[in-house]
């Protein structure tokens, strides 16, 4: 096993895009790349939603790339526009190439699973697999509003007094038990985040339903899901086995939206077999 390095050893970059806009790439360990693409939500950022998973990555011999999107941790964040999954991927995509990243398999959480996707159909060649946690963009919007968590989520973020209290209670709705990972380090370093977010990102976020196009993903998928998800329905699962050449997903029990939180250690060591498989 190589060296783990920790998150203080994490190298950043920052390129620039299509638009002015910047993308930050946190960067660690060598190898075969490995892009962890997080979701949407006040206070998100690469380093922030996988920090219980890079490492066990780069111990594997894997180069991790935890890049913030537009509008997001240490990226760029317009005002003004609509947060399209085309200006997310896009400008994703060009930072990864200017990173010198070649071919990579992409992990995606939530809208970071709608990214992921839309790259591997826009660039099926640079996709070599396709870990999704709960990943959007396979409903319409209609379902997503429905479910609790992206109404709660809309509601307090889009209130002008947003306040700490109101971020640790979205935090905690992304788990099932949250009370086990939920500390006061994690709420006020997403704070620091999303009180400098634009409220676009959440109010003028533009995601179309990619289901149609499952069927086009050649590559190998593996997926998570948590059976108490409150912000995109498990039964999308379904989509992807229904569809998809070479999928696989498994569904906890007593987990939430964050499986890669919740149940770290079996998440990290599904996806490592899965990707020296």
């Amino acid at each position: 096993m190589r060296e783990v390095k920790k998150l203080s050893d994490i190298v950043s970059k920052k390129y620039a895009v299509s638009g002015g806009y910047e993308i930050n790439i946190d960067e660690a360990g060598t190898g075969s790349a490995v892009v962890f693409i997080h979701g949407s939500g006040p206070g998100a950022s690469g380093a922030s939603n996988f920090k219980r998973n890079y490492e066990a990555f780069v111990a594997a011999g894997y180069k991790v790339l935890l890049p913030d999107l537009i509008g997001y941790g240490k990226s760029s964040m317009p005002i003004g526009i609509d947060y399209t999954l085309e200006l997310f991927s896009d400008t994703l995509f060009e930072a990864l190439a200017q990173a010198g990243v070649k071919k990579a398999t992409l992990v995606g959480n939530s809208l970071g699973g709608g990214i992921a996707i839309q790259i591997a159909l826009d660039h099926p060649d640079f996709v070599e697999k396709l870990i999704l946690m709960s990943p959007g963009c396979v409903e319409p919007l209609d379902v997503y509003f429905a479910m609790p968590g992206i109404a709660k989520m809309k509601s307090d973020f889009g209130s002008p007094d947003f306040t700490i209290a109101d971020q640790r209670r979205l935090v905690c709705n992304l788990m099932f038990e949250a009370e086990k990972f939920v500390t006061d380090e994690l709420v006020a370093e997403r704070f620091e985040v999303a009180r400098r977010q634009p409220k676009d990102v959440i109010a003028r976020m533009r995601t179309p339903n990619l289901q149609p196009r499952l069927g086009e993903l050649k590559m190998p998928i593996l997926g998570f899901w948590g059976a108490q998800d409150q912000f995109l329905p498990a039964s999308g699962a379904r989509y992807f086995l229904e569809q998809c050449a070479d999928a696989r997903f498994m569904t906890f029990n007593k987990v939430g939206h964050w499986v890669q939180v919740e149940r770290a250690a079996e998440f990290n060591a599904y996806s490592i077999a899965f990707l020296k498989g």
